[in-house]
């Protein structure tokens, strides 16, 4: 099995939740370094970082700039085929001597072998069983004439010339890597023969997959940022093996069955965390990391105006500013310059970018938040804003859904709620009907000043 990490962040990620999942792949996957250097023997995790939705524009703009690419899209961590597959299985060319595959299965212990065109593309599979089959029939002359045992030896001696391409199998199972793995079973155990092949764009074979490969099913390695509860977590969480958890929310859900490397600060962004990881193990922070790192402190900060700031958070932007050789303030605008100012975003992206499900009761309510310098240009879309939110409150029945536009320069967020108001206008002591909002002036964290508010309810 694959010895891969994925490293990812919540549903409908932000700045924080990107970029500390490609600082953390960078940071483990510099300490697995170490550790192989040390121990020759052993065999590193690979740690990649991925995502669960949309990059933010921020997170683009500065991962871009530092020689980043986005993390991988992914819809879920259920077992795939590539999980079990053989990689670069190995083949023989179809106008091979029959002798040669034999020769090729034996030595290599192999009961299958790829056949493949004179330019390496697939064409189809040889294996023991149909070699032993052609030497089989030969018996069928014996049993035409028994005393002609000279005729099945011509004929045995015959074959060892044939070509592979006249008893290959063409009617192959053809797998996708990213295929689920319960799927392929079934696939396969349908199939007439016990293998089944994966594939490339180039249809050159890159896997074998075998009835023995499928009797163990194994679990996707997962390091969880910026989050810890199942319903933020991407789908088939509850079927993979989470290997760390990094982060500065309440402790949700998430269960393991053995114990992890598990990091919970009360900060104000889970990039502080990882910039202190970085100190933790003795590992030297690349100018590059200290700016992915320092835009999501300072994003998720509120460029450290948010309640949720802490002197850690403070202190580490004081750190990886030194490292970055950038003033924090400055670096602050670029990365807030990148958003939007709301009047151009499509409104699923506006309303749907930074959206958090939260249970009360037996209710589910959405709490949204989208923080920009132009509240204005925002407003002036409220009557679309609400049809979509309404859109959404019917879909998915929920009690209710708020958003907060956060005016990051005025230090205050509009309230906009559809559904049942009466909970917030109780919780906050307003009145928010459905025109205009209302003005929430210093409510800049939906995670310190908003949810736990309604959650206590």
């Amino acid at each position: 099995m694959t010895r891969s990490v994925v490293v990812v962040g919540h549903q409908n990620p932000d700045n924080d939740s990107i970029c500390s999942a490609v600082a953390y792949a960078y940071l483990r996957n510099e300490v697995e370094g170490r550790r192989q250097v040390a121990d020759p023997a052993y065999r590193p995790f690979a740690f990649e970082p991925a995502r669960l939705g949309q990059l933010p524009p921020e997170s683009a703009w500065v991962l871009e700039s530092n020689g980043f690419p986005p993390p991988k899209t992914i819809s879920h961590v259920y077992a795939r085929v590539l999980d079990v597959m053989t990689p670069d299985p190995i083949s023989i060319m179809k106008d091979a001597a029959l002798i040669d595959a034999g020769q090729t299965l034996r030595r290599n212990n192999l009961r299958s072998l790829v056949v493949t065109d004179s330019e390496g593309r697939y064409y189809g599979l040889i294996t023991t069983r149909m070699i032993a089959e052609r030497y089989i029939a030969a018996t069928d002359v014996l049993a035409e004439d028994g005393s002609n045992s000279m005729a099945v030896a011509a004929d045995l001696v015959a074959s060892l010339a044939q070509k592979v391409c006249d008893i290959t199998e063409t009617d192959v199972l053809v797998l996708d890597k990213e295929g689920l793995l319960k799927e392929a079973v079934e696939d396969l155990m349908a199939s007439s023969l016990r293998e089944a092949v994966v594939l490339d764009d180039d249809q050159r074979c890159i896997g074998i997959v075998t009835r023995s490969d499928i009797t163990t099913r194994p679990r996707r390695k997962v390091a969880l940022v910026d989050h810890n509860e199942t319903s933020q977590a991407v789908r088939g969480i509850e079927d993979a093996e989470v290997m760390a958890v990094i982060d500065h929310h309440r402790i949700g859900d998430v269960s393991t069955a053995n114990p992890i490397h598990f990091v919970n600060l009360p900060v104000g962004s889970t990039a502080t965390i990882v910039s202190m990881e970085f100190e933790r193990n003795g590992v030297d922070m690349p100018a590059r990391i200290a700016k992915v790192l320092l835009s999501a402190v300072l994003t998720d900060t509120v460029i450290c105006k948010s309640p949720t700031t802490t002197q850690t958070d403070k202190d580490q932007v004081a750190r990886l500013a030194a490292i970055a050789q950038v003033d924090p303030d400055e670096f602050a605008l670029e990365v807030f310059a990148c958003r939007s100012g709301g009047g151009d975003d499509p409104v699923d992206k506006l309303v749907g970018m930074d959206a958090k499900e939260f249970q009360i009761g037996d209710a589910t309510v959405l709490i949204a938040q989208h923080e920009t310098v132009d509240l204005a240009a925002v407003m002036a879309r409220e009557g679309e804003i609400r049809a979509y939110m309404r859109t959404v409150l019917d879909e998915h029945g929920y009690e209710f859904v708020l958003f907060m536009v956060t005016d990051i320069m005025a230090e205050g967020s509009q309230f906009i709620c559809e559904g049942n108001r009466r909970i917030v206008n109780r919780v906050f002591n307003i009145n928010c009907t459905g025109v205009g909002g209302t003005w929430m002036p210093g409510i800049l964290s939906r995670k310190k000043q908003v949810a736990p508010r309604i959650l206590g309810s």
